[in-house]
């Protein structure tokens, strides 16, 4: 399952450590084969991880570029191998075996646009040096979570509200938000029941730029609801879904630690 969390500091001052270790401590029920922090300039990623996938190589935060790229990373990119071997022959070398560098090295070749290239869940965020940028994504359908304030000078985000409140965030009401919770059984993204706390919503990536200390909401997918009528037959179209369902499951299956399957998946 895996927990992120960050801080960047507006003011360009390093964060806390120790505020990062208590945030990710906060999350160690979402990773409990390990964690770890790096702080680079103004900004902090912290990392509790759940392994599933190259187990001794992928530790969090991941750096490449001599640290001019770092994420904190929650979830799975299923096509990671192909993509691998895309990103090999555009120039790319790695390092490790997991998605985890693959997320990197694919924002190093594509920019924001990786995520248009990826099949998975995910919850991420990169800092990127030499841009002095942090950029944020979470998956198209929003199985990984993602939270963020803009608090005390600083932007912060984590898998969780309840990191981001042992990060010093006020854990205060937010009355609208608890009142879509009784009425939708959920506050509607991108609010929350909390004040100053926003949930990133599917299908949106969020870039925090240092210099002008702005904080950019971008839609990147949106469901197409239009019928395609292709003229194909009824048995041909069970066909293929049926195709697509037994390579998405194929895809799932991909893991060095033995996994399950549940209904809800």
């Amino acid at each position: 399952m895996c927990g992120v969390v960050g801080i960047l500091e507006f003011s360009g001052v390093p964060p806390d450590r120790e505020v990062l270790q208590r945030a990710i401590g906060a999350l160690h029920h979402r990773g409990p084969d390990g964690n770890g922090v790096f702080i680079d300039g103004a900004c902090g990623l912290a990392h509790a991880r759940l392994s599933i996938i190259d187990l001794a190589g992928s530790a969090q935060p991941m750096v490449i570029d001599d640290g001019a790229l770092a994420i904190t990373f929650n979830g799975e990119i299923y096509n990671y191998i192909e993509l691998r071997a895309e990103l090999e022959a555009l120039g790319s070398t790695f390092s490790s075996n997991g998605d985890t560098e693959v997320i990197l090295q694919a924002y190093r070749v594509w920019g924001d646009d990786c995520v248009s290239h990826f099949n998975g869940m995910w919850a991420f965020a990169i800092w990127d040096r030499r841009r002095q940028r942090l950029f944020a994504s979470r998956d198209r359908i929003g199985k990984r979570p993602m939270f963020w304030s803009r608090y005390g000078g600083s932007f912060r985000f984590a898998s969780e509200a309840k990191a981001l409140f042992a990060s010093g965030v006020p854990a205060t009401i937010d009355l609208r938000g608890l009142q879509e919770v009784t009425t939708y059984w959920c506050a509607l993204a991108p609010r929350t029941v909390w004040q100053g706390v926003q949930e990133l919503p599917p299908g949106h990536n969020v870039v925090v730029d240092l210099a002008g200390q702005s904080v950019t909401v971008v839609r990147y997918w949106s469901l197409d609801y239009t019928v395609h009528d292709t003229g194909e037959s009824e048995q041909a179209r069970a066909d293929a879904l049926f195709s697509v369902l037994l390579d998405a499951t194929r895809l799932r299956l991909r893991a060095d630690v033995p996994v399950g399957a549940y209904l809800s998946g």
